[in-house]
């Protein structure tokens, strides 16, 4: 059987994580699209981290395809040209750019008494870096004819009142996905987002673990009784397979899709 994203050239930007006892969005996806045959560049701002998802991928039965890693911060515009003329530069192409990036807390609030430089902060990291990487990708995937590109949004773009610049942040990711898929449509570029729900991973539950004091196990209790569907969060593995399905010719026909991964929790905002 053919894999999904056999052939494939794959950037996927934060594909590193944080310590913590589950696996994280971004390797999950870098590392279900190489099993799924696709070459992997793995992208974070922490090098070490980008490596050792590399070296994850590398040490996988059946994984053909070697990844490679490159430590880049996404809110230099330099660097977001360099991430993609490395690409260029070892795989000849650029099939899949996939944005999963997402900062929140340090002075984020509700409107008054989020501080200014944490808005600016996580503005220019949620979106501002998002843009400049699909904006170094562009004139690549153009001139192939052909791209796939999927930004992992959050249920916080539609939700919630206590994380302003993290909520405005993905709401504006939301938009920048349909202007994307919008002007692109026509040079066989397709763009889609995944808006997240409560999610297992890391730099949640360890994050809010850190942040409140509670233990994690306090914290994954607590997340999992708001989801409506069993009860229980998700896991990277269910952000990345629904970034598989996107990045692939099986959404051949689909551009400008803000797709709910959250367990139903959004269905009480319909």
């Amino acid at each position: 059987m053919t894999k999904r994203v056999e052939g494939k050239i794959a950037v996927v930007v934060g594909a590193g994580q944080t310590d913590g006892e589950t696996i994280g969005n971004g390797r999950a996806i870098a590392q279900l699209l190489a099993r799924e045959g696709a070459t992997v560049l793995c992208v974070d701002r922490v090098g070490d981290r980008a490596r050792e998802t590399a070296e994850r991928i590398a040490a996988e039965p059946g994984v053909v395809s070697p990844a490679s890693w490159i430590g880049a911060d996404i809110t230099v515009s330099a660097d977001c040209a360099r991430i993609v003329a490395e690409a260029r530069a070892r795989y000849g192409r650029l099939d899949i750019l996939v944005n999963n990036v997402g900062i929140g807390g340090g002075g984020d609030a509700p409107a008054h008494r989020l501080e200014e430089q944490a808005f600016d902060r996580i503005m220019a990291v949620n979106l501002k870096g998002m843009w400049l990487t699909i904006k170094a990708a562009l004139p690549v995937m153009r001139e192939q004819k052909a791209g796939a590109i999927v930004n992992i949004s959050s249920l916080a773009a539609a939700a919630g009142a206590t994380q302003m610049a993290y909520e405005v942040s993905k709401a504006a990711v939301n938009r920048l996905t349909t202007s994307v898929a919008q002007s692109n449509a026509r040079h066989g570029i397709r763009a889609n987002a995944i808006m997240m729900g409560f999610m297992d991973t890391p730099m949640a539950v360890s994050g809010i673990s850190r942040a409140t004091g509670q233990s994690t196990a306090e914290v994954r209790a607590a997340r999992d009784a708001r989801v409506p569907l069993r009860g229980k969060m998700g896991t990277g593995w269910d952000t990345a397979y629904a970034t598989l399905f996107l990045a692939s010719d099986e959404a051949n026909f689909i551009t400008g899709e803000i797709l709910r991964v959250d367990g139903g929790m959004g269905l009480g905002m319909v």
